[in-house]
């Protein structure tokens, strides 16, 4: 069930920058030098026999069948840091992640801003090695699913690999928070699409995780049970979002009964997974909006100690 139910998702970052380029092809790259990821601790995934493998497309990259997951810090030039911190989960359906636009870009840009940020490459369902056979095995899925709902960010047991890793993200950027000059009652999270619902996921069933403040771009709204003490939450959806766009804005009405703070922006135009591409719409514009949130809550200046 766990691999039907998100091959929709899946397809969606295969599909999600046509707009970009209709014709780019997915082609199997070497994988990138990553010296500064550090391995968390959750362990390999179980039953995993396929190896992480690399791809490009539409001037970005992409992971794939990745098995052990790592996190990898981007930190504010020195002096200018204001404590605040984000992990930040990049998308692509729990099947691949767009390391490139939802990740190393999203937090080269937020450490500019003087917020460390931390790429989650989390666990992924296993796919086919063959780039072939994987683009298939998508299109096959797609076809029985694309008609279900999105799952539920209330259900832990659909993310429990990827909780586990997020968790240990949280606690790894606490431990050495003196060392990163991080305030460890400062850290959110930030997720795309997938990622998103990991954001969501952890925020309802990541215990310890606890993250101070979180973003939800192009994820599914659907409403949840929000905790007493929820975080900020921002939302971010493109209108013509072929996957999230016409299920209704649940999670607003929720996290809002609940009296819990949430802005929400609806972009006319986007599509999905539009992330740092920059697109000639008014979603390109989700970022600085993120940034003016961040300031808004505090996030950007240092506290006074």
């Amino acid at each position: 069930m766990y691999q039907a139910r998100f091959a929709a998702l899946a397809l969606a970052c295969v599909l999600s920058a046509s707009a970009l380029a209709q014709n780019d092809k997915m082609t199997p790259i070497a994988t990138p030098a990553q010296p500064a990821a550090i391995t968390l601790n959750t362990g390999p995934l179980p039953g995993a026999t396929t190896q992480e493998s690399w791809h490009s497309q539409y001037n970005s990259v992409f992971a794939r069948n990745v098995t052990v997951a790592t996190l990898t810090p981007f930190l504010p030039a020195a002096g200018k840091g204001s404590g605040a911190a984000v992990i930040v989960a990049p998308g692509g359906g729990f099947r691949t992640l767009s390391m490139e636009n939802e990740g190393w870009q999203v937090a080269k840009a937020l450490a500019d801003k003087g917020v460390a940020a931390f790429v989650l490459k989390y666990r992924l369902v296993q796919t086919p090695a063959d780039m072939d056979a994987f683009g298939r095995a998508m299109a096959e899925m797609f076809s029985g699913t694309a008609k279900r709902p999105p799952p539920s960010a209330d259900s832990a047991a659909e993310f429990a690999p990827q909780i586990a890793d997020a968790r240990a993200a949280f606690a790894l950027v606490r431990a050495r928070a003196a060392e990163w000059h991080v305030d460890p009652d400062r850290v959110g999270m930030l997720g795309f699409s997938a990622g998103a619902m990991l954001t969501m996921a952890t925020t309802l069933h990541g215990q310890d995780a606890k993250p101070a403040f979180i973003g939800n771009i192009y994820g599914p709204l659907t409403a949840v049970t929000v905790p007493a003490e929820a975080p900020p939450l921002f939302v971010a959806l493109a209108a013509d979002d072929p996957f999230f766009a016409n299920s209704g804005y649940g999670l607003i009405d929720s996290w809002r009964a609940a009296k819990r703070p949430v802005e929400f922006h609806l972009f006319e135009q986007g599509g999905h997974g539009f992330g740092m591409y920059p697109k000639k719409t008014t979603s390109t514009g989700w970022f600085d909006s993120y940034v003016r949130w961040l300031t808004m809550h505090g996030y950007l200046q240092a506290k006074p100690r």
